[in-house]
């Protein structure tokens, strides 16, 4: 049994539609919205421009503005982004909901169940052991390591503890990605 880990497997956490926002209505107190189509509204005052990012409850529909840019000089804008904004850039909404200073300065956090989905490569249970994974998460999603690697291995959580070495906690949620060796069973 080698010592050195096999091969580098990457396995990939993708995004598979845009997380909800827990955010509290005013009109129902429901705590989820939606960015729905994914519409910024952009109003001038003057040379100085506000641009919101609209949000939608999920459950009376009611639309709110999340604070994007207040009361910024035209001039400042480069005109790429500008477009951008008038246009609804599905990659500029996707950029801003996702930015964790607009989360913080708008006090809502993102709710990731059943956005994401996990693409494991297959673990060749005939090569050698151990072997090493790379897992890539393409958004900041957060995780729990030893519930992705259970999940994508098809172990029970204590298995995974037992099995698996890594350089972050396996309890702890992560959202940046991570690499494991996974040892060979006993």
């Amino acid at each position: 049994m080698s010592s050195q880990p096999h091969i580098g497997l990457p396995w990939i956490v993708r995004r598979t539609r845009l997380p909800l926002l827990s955010l509290r209505c005013v009109d129902c107190r429901s705590e989820s919205a939606t960015t729905g189509e994914g519409r910024f509204r952009v109003n001038a005052n003057g040379k100085l421009l506000d641009v919101w990012l609209l949000v939608q409850c999920v459950s009376c529909n009611r639309t709110s503005k999340l604070t994007v840019h207040e009361r910024v000089p035209v001039r400042s804008f480069d005109p790429a982004e500008l477009h951008a904004y008038r246009v609804n850039d599905p990659a500029l909404v996707t950029s801003r909901l996702l930015d964790p200073l607009l989360a913080r300065r708008n006090r809502y956090t993102l709710d990731w169940r059943g956005a994401w989905r996990l693409y494991p490569t297959p673990v060749p249970l005939d090569e050698a052991w151990p072997v090493q994974v790379q897992v890539v998460l393409e958004d900041p999603v957060p995780v729990r390591p030893d519930r992705l690697i259970a999940r994508g291995l098809g172990l029970s959580r204590n298995e995974v503890l037992r099995r698996i070495k890594c350089d972050i906690p396996l309890r702890r949620t992560t959202s940046t990605g991570f690499t494991f060796t996974l040892m060979a069973g006993y």
